[in-house]
C-alpha cells in the first residue's frame, strides 16, 4: 500500500496535479488497490479540522495581512535603511533587515518575498543592481521569516510532532538571526566586488527617531507573541487571536489606514492561504494514517539506525534527504509528510525534537529558492524580470552560507536552546 503511494504521488506532481489533490488522489488509489475502506479518506480529511491549536494558523496570517496592508511596510523599509543603508549594497541589506522585521509580523516567506520584493527590487534595479542579484537577495532573505516567530511552518511541525510550539518559537530566534547575519555578510562581499552604492536614509537622527516611533507599534508584535507565550499568559491559539486584535488596534488607531477595503482584502488573502495550507494538512492526515497502519516510521527508523552506525551520520543523512525533498515539494507539505517519519528516527538516536524541527524548517526553506519548484525564487525572478539561471548563479554564496548555518544547527545543540 505504501509502495504504491510512494510511486503515485510523484507521478501526480509531474503531471501538474496540485500538491493537496495529488496527496488525496494517491492515497485513494492506494487504498482502493489494497481493498481498504475508502471511508478512511473522509474520516482523516475531517479529523485535523477539529484541532483547536490549528486555529492559530489563520489568525496569525490575518494579523500579518492587516499589519502589512497599510503604511507599516513603508516605515519598515525606512527603518532598515537607517540601520544598514550606509553599508555597501545598502538597498540589498535593507531586504535582509526588512525580512527579519517582517518575519515577526507575517510568519510567511511567500508573503515576505512578494511584499518586500515589489517594494525594493525595482528600486535596486534602477540604482544599477544586477537583476539576478536583486532577485537572489529577495528570494533567499525572505526565508528568514520561517524561523522568526510567529512562524507558520514551526506551528505545523509542532502540531504534527506534538512538540511545544512555544519552545519552537523561542528556539527559532537565534538560528533566524544567524541566517540574517550570514546573508548580510554575503551581500556585503558581493556588493564590494561589484561596487554597488550605499543607500543612506536622509535626515539623520531626527529621521531615525521619527521612523522608529512610526514603526515601533508593529515591531513590538513578535515581542508580544513570544512574551505572552513564554510566561504562560495564553496558548498559541489565544495569542493568535490577540495578535489580530492588536493588528486592528495598531492599523485602525495608530496608523489610521484601516478601512473596509483593507479588511476585506486581508480576509480574502487569509482565506486563500489558509485554504491551501488546510487542504495539505487534511490530505497529509490520510497519508499519516496509512504510514502508521503499516508501521512505516518504525521500520524506517530501524533501517536507518542499522545502516548508519553513528548518530551524526544519521543526522547528516536526514539533512540530505530534507534538502532534496525541499527542492521538489512545498514547505508545508514537506513538513507534514517528513515530520512523522523523522520524529521516530530522532527519538531512536536521542535527537531533541525541537532541534529536529529547526533543522527541518531551515532545510526546506532552502528549497523555497532552489529549482525546480522554488516559490520565492520564481516570485523574485518575476518581479525583477530576470532569467532563472542568472538568479540561481547569484544565489550560490547564499546556498553555501545556508548549508553552513544548517550544519551548525544540526551539530551544535546549544544554538537551538529554548
Amino acid at each position: 500500500m505504501v509502495k504504491l503511494l510512494i510511486w503515485l504521488f510523484p507521478v501526480f506532481l509531474v503531471i501538474s496535479v496540485p500538491v493537496g489533490q495529488a496527496m488525496i488522489g494517491a492515497t485513494g488509489v492506494a487504498l482502493w488497490a489494497n481493498d481498504k475502506p475508502m471511508a478512511v479518506i473522509a474520516q482523516r480529511l475531517y479529523s485535523p479540522t477539529q484541532s483547536f491549536p490549528m486555529l492559530a494558523i489563520p489568525f496569525f496570517i490575518l494579523a500579518g495581512s492587516l499589519m502589512m496592508s497599510g503604511t507599516f511596510g513603508k516605515h519598515l523599509v525606512n527603518i532598515a535603511k537607517l540601520f544598514v543603508g550606509r553599508f555597501k549594497g545598502g538597498l540589498a541589506q535593507v531586504s535582509i533587515i526588512g525580512s527579519v522585521m517582517f518575519g515577526g509580523v507575517s510568519g510567511s516567506a511567500v508573503a515576505d518575498a512578494s511584499a518586500l520584493g515589489n517594494a525594493l527590487i525595482p528600486v535596486q534595479v534602477k540604482e544599477g543592481y544586477p537583476r539576478g542579484f536583486a532577485a537572489a537577495v529577495n528570494a533567499s532573505s525572505s526565508t528568514v521569516s520561517v524561523l522568526i516567530p510567529p512562524s507558520i511552518p514551526l506551528i505545523l511541525y509542532g502540531l504534527v510532532s506534538n512538540t511545544s510550539i512555544i519552545d519552537l518559537f523561542v528556539a527559532g530566534i537565534l538560528p533566524g538571526v544567524m541566517l540574517g547575519l550570514g546573508m548580510f555578510s554575503c551581500v556585503w562581499f558581493v556588493a564590494k566586488r561589484l561596487g554597488l552604492p550605499t543607500a543612506p536614509m536622509p535626515g539623520g537622527f531626527r529621521a531615525y527617531r521619527k521612523e522608529l516611533v512610526h514603526a515601533l507599534p508593529a515591531l513590538v508584535m513578535p515581542i508580544f507573541v513570544i512574551g505572552t507565550l513564554r510566561f504562560g499568559i495564553a496558548t498559541p491559539t489565544e495569542v493568535s487571536v490577540m495578535a489580530v486584535a492588536y493588528a486592528l488596534l495598531v492599523s485602525g488607531v495608530i496608523y489610521r489606514d484601516l478601512d473596509r477595503k483593507t479588511i476585506w482584502k486581508a480576509m480574502v488573502e487569509t482565506g486563500t492561504m489558509t485554504g491551501a495550507v488546510m487542504l495539505i494538512i487534511m490530505a497529509s492526515s490520510a497519508i499519516q494514517w496509512m504510514l502508521t497502519a503499516e508501521r512505516t516510521p518504525q521500520m524506517m527508523a530501524m533501517w536507518v539506525t542499522g545502516v548508519f552506525s553513528e548518530p551524526w551520520m544519521v543526522i547528516l543523512a536526514m539533512n540530505v534527504i530534507m534538502l532534496i525533498v525541499g527542492t521538489f515539494l512545498d514547505l508545508p507539505a514537506a513538513v507534514l509528510l517528513l515530520g512523522p517519519l523523522f520524529v521516530t528516527i530522532a527519538q531512536a538516536i536521542g535527537l531533541d525534537l525541537v532541534q529536529l524541527g529547526l533543522m527541518m524548517v531551515v532545510n526546506l526553506a532552502v528549497g523555497l529558492y532552489t529549482p525546480p519548484v522554488g516559490t520565492t525564487l520564481f516570485i523574485s525572478a518575476a518581479i525583477a524580470e530576470a532569467r532563472i539561471g542568472a538568479v540561481v548563479k547569484a544565489l550560490v554564496p547564499f546556498y553555501l552560507m545556508a548549508v553552513a548555518v544548517l550544519l551548525l544547527i544540526s551539530f551544535v545543540p546549544f544554538l537551538t536552546i529554548y
